[in-house]
């Protein structure tokens, strides 16, 4: 089974809102660097959300598209949890951790893609 990079964002992005992570956006970087194609970005308001949310994207993307993550970091400490995916890499942050950071604004010339979720 061979999913686009985009496909992947996009069950990933579902499998966080399952979880109602707050404040899902998905940034297409395919044009701005050669890290990844996309950075999907969601927030959780307490570790153990943080948790369940990257629990559920693995399983999803797994169950949905046959892949694993090359890495997962931050599971530790639970403020910004990194799924990489490659091409595709999940940041599930905590409110506090994600306005620190602020990676929408580091990357704002990066276009939205819409997900329609509900």
């Amino acid at each position: 089974m061979t999913v686009t990079s985009l496909e992947l964002a996009k069950v990933a992005a579902h499998a966080a809102d399952s979880k109602k992570a707050g404040d899902i956006v998905l940034l297409d970087l395919s044009t701005k660097t050669d890290v990844c194609d996309y950075f999907l970005i969601c927030t959780g308001e307490n570790s153990r959300q943080v948790d369940a949310i990257v629990d559920e994207v693995r399983e999803k993307v797994s169950a949905n598209c046959g892949v694993s993550p090359i890495s997962c970091e931050g599971r530790e400490g639970l403020s910004w949890v990194l799924v990489d995916y490659g091409s595709v890499v999940v940041h599930v942050f905590r409110p506090e951790t994600r306005d620190f950071y602020r990676l929408e604004r580091l990357w704002g010339d990066a276009p939205t893609v819409e997900l329609n979720l509900d």
